[in-house]
């Protein structure tokens, strides 16, 4: 984080980021000293309520993060900033967007957690749209514009007022991760088992093992439970994936399986009335496969530099995943957040678990071609995951599973949606390479 006193000395000239937090009112003049060189602007967490007119100035500006502040629109000034491409103003009292605001290179729209009841028809007329995050807002449409954003990847519209699907959405031909839940659609949705309760009270509280967009884990043990446990306590305040209250529901829906990282009990007891589930521990040797996207990468994840994997490694964390995905869709649950940086996998046998489910959406049990048209945009985030193992493979392009795996990917990310396999079908497919013997007659690793 810098300060003001650095800014106003000049001893951040040439600084192509710049973080301040620290109860503005209206932005330094400073900042445009730093026009030339400009091109991430943190400005949350203060007491902003509009930015200066001369704010195009900052020509290469291409990131502008405004979250906690006390915006009640957004400002019309960033649609002159000819650069900007990713704009965040998550957690103010925004209940206007006005088209006019809206840059022409927006490729990352983040609005989570405000009060807009309505967007304008110019957010389909922004070719580069990749990323739209609207979850906790009061929309009940979204804009019709938007079947035209053929680029649109990753959108959350989770806890709104929303009363449909619009038919559209589900043919958008790149849209991969998609939250819904908590609006007024009227579904019929899965019930999940009743799970039974664990106090508070019988806890032996360890240390804090990490923190999500909705909470925090804990390693935890339990009087009545032989082997260690992790906590996740929610929050309790809306995400950018949603609430807490319809992931729990998700997870319970869910069910068992062996790749799931799903609760085997449910908090009780807690002194602040918070909820938590409580689910295996998963081994500390695991890790994640990828780290979560980057600014530059939008959509996609990042894996580290000369990230590879062998083939038989590749296919069983490909088989597992799409084994756990397919068993998720045939319960009526869309995971939304299916990705590389949620898997956990044992980086010496392979075996992977999917986990988060921050952003997944209970399906209505009554209205099977909706649930399909809905999930087979979730396959398309399969084929993602399966094209970047494929890619990590220490193999030549030649090889069997090099092959196998890129043409399940491409399958899966056919541009019409109503083309792509269903889950199950890439599941059984992954399992018949990993038992020893594709299409092609190739004896696989047999794992």
């Amino acid at each position: 984080m810098h300060t003001l006193e650095q800014l106003r000395s000049g001893a951040l000239a040439g600084t192509r980021r710049l973080d301040l937090a620290c109860g503005l009112t209206e932005l330094p003049h400073e900042i445009f000293d730093l026009a030339d060189t400009l091109e991430v602007l943190n400005l949350s967490g203060n007491r902003l309520r509009d930015l200066p007119h001369q704010l195009g100035r900052l020509h290469k500006l291409q990131v502008l993060f405004a979250s906690d502040n006390d915006f009640s629109a957004v400002p019309e000034v960033l649609g002159e900033c000819p650069a900007l491409q990713m704009v965040g103003f998550k957690a103010n009292r925004i209940a206007d967007v006005p088209a006019a605001a809206l840059p022409p290179a927006l490729r990352w729209l983040t609005l989570t957690d405000n009060a807009i009841g309505h967007l304008p028809s110019e957010l389909g007329q922004r070719p580069a749209l990749q990323k739209l995050m609207l979850a906790g807002n009061r929309l009940q449409a979204l804009p019709e514009s938007l079947q035209n954003a053929q680029r649109l990847e990753l959108l959350r519209v989770s806890a709104n007022r929303m009363e449909r699907v619009p038919g559209w959405l589900t043919e958008l031909p790149r849209l991969a991760w998609l939250a819904l839940a908590g609006n007024a659609m009227g579904w019929v949705c899965p019930a999940g088992p009743e799970l039974p309760g664990m106090a508070w009270s019988d806890l032996s509280h360890g240390p804090l093992l990490g923190e999500g967009a909705s909470g925090h884990i804990y390693q935890v043990q339990a009087s009545a439970w032989p082997q260690p446990l992790a906590l996740k306590l929610f929050k309790g305040e809306v995400t950018s994936d949603g609430l807490p209250e319809d992931e729990l529901a998700a997870c319970l829906a869910a069910g068992q399986h062996p790749a799931l990282t799903t609760p085997v009990a449910r908090l009780t007891g807690h002194p602040g009335q918070a909820q938590g589930l409580l689910m295996p521990l998963i081994p500390a040797a695991h890790v994640n496969l990828a780290g979560p996207p980057s600014l530059q990468s939008c959509t996609r994840d990042v894996y580290p530099p000369g990230f590879q994997l062998s083939a038989a490694l590749a296919l069983r964390i490909a088989s597992d995943v799409a084994g756990a995905v397919a068993h998720l869709h045939q319960r009526g649950v869309m995971h939304g957040d299916l990705y590389a940086h949620n898997i956990l996998i044992d980086p010496v046998h392979g075996q992977a678990q999917l986990g988060d489910f921050g952003a997944a959406t209970r399906l209505p049990t009554d209205q099977p071609e909706l649930c399909q048209s809905l999930l087979a945009l979730e396959v398309r985030a399969l084929g993602c995951l399966l094209q970047e193992l494929g890619t990590a493979v220490q193999a030549p392009a030649a090889h069997p599973a090099v092959q196998a795996l890129q043409a399940l990917a491409r399958d899966c990310l056919s541009a019409q949606p109503s083309l792509r396999p269903c889950a199950i079908e890439v599941a059984q497919a992954l399992q018949s390479l990993r038992s020893g013997r594709d299409a092609t007659g190739w004896v696989g690793p047999g794992l």
